[in-house]
């Protein structure tokens, strides 16, 4: 019997954004519309069963991308409205500094990985994106990879489906680089969040497992190498608001 997959969502409009969102539960590959011009492939049914972290928890492999999947059904609705109140709306000019950098111009084709919406969708795996090699010019993910089993995986995807010279960016959470303000933020992380979690979405545990997840995640130094060992060049990162956040850009030479 075919297992839940982490799967993804991607939409493909002409000059507009690509979008996907992470944890389907489809085993496989479905599309929106036959095989067309993004060359779109098929999925291996099987990888290797190992552990994991989900948060500071330690499950299977295929465990874990059900977590994930049921965590985001289930923040689903109240997506936007906790995210503004967590930031207190700072993740939306984060956001637009991840664009600023990308300065996309007319004719760039957008992979946008772990977004959410779009027009056309198609349903893959961000492990194994069902494009062919050498399709676009920017590949981007936002709060999304450190969802991802096998982030080391998804980066070489990154890098196999962008063009010679393509651009990949990323921007998530990383390491708090002022000791005073570190403190603060594990405060406000494990002992806020959850709360506003259940009072605005009526959930604890997805938000309990945010919060773990972003101390599971690299370092900036570290996920810089993780971007290097996947065959990106020019690799660089600015952290933003401290360290809270941090983008990250390589590029396919």
């Amino acid at each position: 019997m075919a297992t839940h997959r982490s799967c993804a969502l991607w939409s493909y409009c002409g000059l507009r954004w690509l979008r996907v969102m992470r944890c389907c539960p489809f085993p496989g590959f479905r599309s929106s519309w036959p095989r067309g011009p993004l060359g779109v492939r098929h999925l291996s049914q099987e990888k290797q069963a190992t552990e994991t972290h989900f948060g500071f928890e330690t499950v299977s492999e295929e465990e874990k991308g059900d977590k994930v999947y049921h965590v985001f059904e289930s923040v689903a609705k109240k997506y936007d409205v906790m995210n503004d109140m967590m930031s207190l709306g700072i993740h939306r000019i984060w956001k637009d500094m991840l664009v600023w950098k990308m300065h996309p111009f007319p004719g760039t084709q957008l992979l946008d990985v772990a977004g959410g919406t779009g027009l056309a969708w198609v349903l893959g795996d961000a492990e194994e994106l069902p494009f062919d090699d050498d399709k676009f010019d920017v590949y981007t993910i936002a709060f999304g990879i450190r969802n991802v089993t096998h982030i080391n995986q998804a980066l070489q995807e990154a890098h196999r489906v962008l063009k010679p010279g393509g651009r990949f960016l990323c921007l998530e959470f990383s390491q708090v680089n002022n000791p005073l303000v570190s403190r603060l933020y594990d405060l406000y992380s494990f002992q806020v969040i959850p709360v506003l979690g259940e009072v605005i979405a009526g959930d604890w545990k997805s938000y309990q497992y945010l919060v773990e997840s972003i101390r599971q995640f690299p370092s900036q130094e570290e996920f810089k190498e993780m971007i290097q060992d996947a065959g990106f060049e020019k690799v660089t990162y600015e952290s933003l608001t401290s360290g809270i956040v941090a983008i990250h850009s390589g590029f396919k030479l």
